[in-house]
């Protein structure tokens, strides 16, 4: 259910690949500086969800206002300049360019300036090997590198997919540190996780897709609180 001054209000969200819906009458909101957890399985529909509201998929129905737009028929880059960036799953870096490089190339669209001080003082590790071709980082390190490249369009939305998958326990205690740091700047975030735990560290408000559908939304401490619902809804204890 959304609330008046909601970023993001998505209403009966149907879409998919061609004829066949994968995403079945999906309703969530997001609010500036808030976190919005989405959880489930394998094949659920939650990279499907962030890839149609970032308008790499169509929407077959359903309404998607984010900011005061309409996103239907709006093209990518037209989102992204109105304040939406995606990070997918499988860090997405540019392997053959340098850190600053891929920085550089992620604020090709920012106006007026590059805040590139401003990424390296978020991200330190990544100011050392500013010079390192993306190949040569680590997984942890291409995860930091895609995030901050996000980040270099100013978004005032989020899209995460999956970040901490394949991340030491170092690597995503140093990531949840950086999504709280954002949340605390104000920008909202809708991020998809199958690592329950670190979802529910710092998220506001968790929703968890079956099938294509939203089957429960609540807060995450009633979630952790509760091994009924997480071994009913996920399978875990």
């Amino acid at each position: 259910m959304s609330n008046a001054g909601d970023l993001l209000e998505v209403e009966g969200l149907t879409a998919g690949y061609g004829a066949a819906p994968v995403l079945h009458e999906v309703t969530l909101s997001v609010g500036a500086g808030r976190i919005v957890a989405v959880l489930g399985a394998n094949g659920a529909g939650k990279t499907t969800l962030l890839r149609t509201l970032s308008g790499l998929l169509p929407l077959a129905a359903g309404r998607v206002m984010f900011d005061g737009l309409d996103l239907r028929g709006v093209k990518v880059e037209k989102m992204v300049r109105h304040g939406i960036a995606h990070v997918p799953e499988g860090r997405g870096v540019v392997t053959e360019l340098t850190v600053d490089e891929n920085l550089r190339l992620g604020g090709l669209w920012r106006k007026p300036r590059e805040p590139l001080d401003e990424i390296y003082d978020l991200f330190p590790a990544l100011a050392q090997r500013k010079n390192h071709l993306g190949h040569q980082l680590s997984g942890g390190e291409r995860q930091m590198l895609a995030i901050a490249r996000a980040l270099m369009l100013d978004p005032k939305l989020l899209l995460m997919d999956e970040p901490s998958e394949g991340l030491s326990p170092v690597m995503v205690q140093h990531l949840e540190g950086i999504v709280r740091a954002l949340k605390d700047g104000g920008i909202a975030i809708l991020l998809v996780e199958q690592n329950l735990y670190s979802a529910l560290a710092h998220a506001d408000t968790v929703s968890i897709l079956e099938n294509g559908r939203i089957v429960h939304t609540g807060s995450p401490g009633a979630l952790r609180d509760d091994p009924a619902a997480r071994q009913r809804f996920l399978g875990v204890n």
